[in-house]
């Protein structure tokens, strides 16, 4: 990660992922302040413009700081924003990071992170030089359990009612995946 100044730019068939900016607030804006696409994520959807750009330079300071990799998912094809991932809890000493991921609501389900997963966890472990990188999800997300469980990726354990959304409590299921099970995984040294 010290090699980079810029977020690096990471390309699959279908999408591009380059780094955040805070000119991409408006474009987010529809994203992030959509309850249902969030639903997983916060019971706080953003509520303006002015909240996103707040949020996108504080992810750009700790990107500085080491200790976030923010990207925009981008589909080549529309050339439209449909997504965002970040590496972020990045501790470069222990090796190990967290993955953030926001699906727009209409991408949802049609293979976006089955796609661009692989890619993120190459990257994670061999540019980044990672050891662990955590998925922890809602107990109700179905559809990232099972990217999870499909990329390798091993349950540690539920933690009992971690988030409140206002109305109830909800168990986290935290996921990790090891640098020498994915290479192994994908047979690489």
């Amino acid at each position: 990660m010290e090699k980079h100044e810029e977020i690096p730019i990471l390309v699959t068939g279908h999408y591009l992922l380059r780094g955040l900016t805070e000119n991409d607030a408006e474009d987010l804006f529809p994203m992030l302040s959509n309850q249902e696409t969030m639903k997983f994520i916060t019971p706080h959807p953003a509520k303006n413009v002015t909240e996103i750009c707040e949020e996108i330079r504080d992810s750009l300071s700790k990107y500085h700081q080491k200790k976030e990799i923010p990207w925009i998912i981008i589909d080549k094809e529309t050339n439209r924003f449909i997504g965002m991932f970040r590496f972020h809890k990045l501790n470069l000493w222990h090796k190990k990071a967290e993955m953030g991921v926001v699906i727009s609501k209409e991408n949802q389900g049609r293979g976006v992170m089955t796609e661009i997963l692989p890619v993120l966890l190459q990257y994670g472990f061999s540019e980044m030089h990672l050891n662990r990188i955590v998925g922890d999800i809602f107990s109700g997300n179905k559809g990232s359990k099972k990217l999870l469980e499909k990329n390798g990726f091993r349950k540690e354990g539920t933690l009992r009612q971690t988030d409140f959304d206002g109305e109830k409590y909800h168990d986290t299921i935290v996921y990790s995946l090891l640098k020498h099970e994915f290479h192994t995984l994908h047979q690489l040294d």
